[in-house]
């Protein structure tokens, strides 16, 4: 039952990993994307927003309608698609079909996130349910880590085909391994609807879910050039740039630990400097972009600061929506995904207007102002807590 229970696991984190090499191993490929198809750097930024902002709009309402379905046909169908849309991806010839197909599997990217934690979470004893969680959801940092990249050396060293081969070869395995390990699982007893969306009505939440999509906005709108940067302004070969998002892939996996670690000595402290030590390794980007060691130092130090960013986020928002979990994981990735569609629209119209270089300032800008807005909330929680204690 334990070798059962691991094998099961294993297959989930696969399929996050999966996902997430789909989703942003395309930001690696975006400039043989470009090349491929004859568009702007610009255009094909479409492929990250789109898929994103699917994500964004459906997240929380497939996520609510899919509580009541068996999990095991939602987790399969979902990884299927996705498997499917990387085959579509490897063999079109038309631009127009690859951006049909990143709307397509982005309905299933919410739900199948927060399908398989809630699995994971009931394959164990309560006590033990947060370790199953978390080794679920290592199939994100390592999708960074090794997903994007290997993708992005597949379309350097053999072809665009083979990279996107590698993603639907990915999803068929963690298909098979969740077909053959997971029973079938009708839900018996589901939170209502109007429970779940309770949560809602807390205006402390919604000035989180700003926060949160702001701070994605400032994130993603450098990282999603991240291989046009590297290439125009610091002058890197794919090659490189393959190696470069490896290193920040990797950097994250202990950025993890090392913010899991600050939010668990103080979360405010922590939060509040997030915004201002970001800003800071964006400048280094801007005076240091152009020379190739200083910015390959600069992509380790990156790396470990771009994972603070979705772990506190996931934290803050967490702690506001307690009282309904799943629904409000649904709504960390919805929102992120509206941060990630924002900032991919922000960084393209930055390069587009003011060239590569100038794209650092995209981030620079939004950072202050998520910092603005976390000083914001923490004037008005104290004020809510002094008020709390005098009554």
């Amino acid at each position: 039952m334990k070798n059962s229970c691991s094998s099961l696991i294993f297959f989930l984190a696969l399929g996050i990993f999966g996902i997430i090499t789909t989703e942003m191993g395309m930001i690696g490929v975006l400039p043989q994307v470009t090349q491929k198809f004859h568009i702007a750097p610009s255009e094909a930024g479409y492929l990250v927003s789109a898929f994103a902002l699917i994500v964004a709009i459906t997240g929380p309402f497939l996520t609510l309608l899919a509580s009541g379905m068996n999990r095991k046909a939602i987790l399969l169908s979902a990884i299927l698609m996705f498997a499917i849309s990387n085959l579509v991806y490897a063999y079109t010839t038309r631009f127009e079909v690859m951006l049909a197909f990143r709307i397509v599997p982005a309905f299933f990217h919410p739900v199948f996130f927060s399908i398989a934690l809630a699995t994971a979470a009931s394959l164990v004893p309560p006590e033990k349910s947060g370790k199953a969680v978390t080794r679920v959801m290592a199939g994100v940092t390592v999708g960074f880590a090794f997903g994007v990249p290997i993708t992005s050396y597949l379309s350097t060293k053999i072809s665009l085909e083979a990279a996107f081969l590698f993603g639907a070869i990915v999803s068929v395995i963690a298909f098979i391994g969740i077909l053959v390990w997971l029973p079938s699982m009708p839900v018996k007893k589901r939170m209502s609807f109007g429970k779940q969306l309770g949560i809602l009505r807390k205006p402390q939440l919604w000035l989180t879910i700003l926060i949160v999509v702001i701070i994605f906005t400032a994130m993603s709108s450098v990282y999603s050039y991240f291989a046009e940067y590297l290439g125009e302004v610091t002058q890197m070969n794919g090659t490189w740039i393959s190696v470069m998002l490896m290193i920040f892939g990797v950097t994250m996996i202990a950025g993890n630990f090392l913010f899991g670690f600050f939010l668990n000595k103080s979360m405010t402290k922590t939060v509040i400097l997030f915004p201002l030590g970001y800003a800071v390794i964006y400048l280094f980007i801007y005076y240091w972009g152009s020379h190739f060691w200083p910015m390959a130092v600069i992509v380790f130090v990156w790396g470990a600061v771009h994972s603070g960013g979705l772990i506190l986020s996931q934290a803050l928002l967490m702690t506001d929506a307690k009282e309904a979990p799943e629904f409000g994981n649904s709504l960390f990735v919805s929102f992120s995904n509206v941060g990630i569609t924002v900032g991919t629209w922000i960084g393209g119209l930055f390069i587009s207007q003011l060239g590569e270089h100038q794209l650092i300032w995209s981030g620079i800008i939004l950072l202050l102002f998520a910092f603005l807005l976390i000083m914001i909330k923490a004037a008005i929680f104290k004020s809510h807590v002094e008020k709390v204690s005098m009554n």
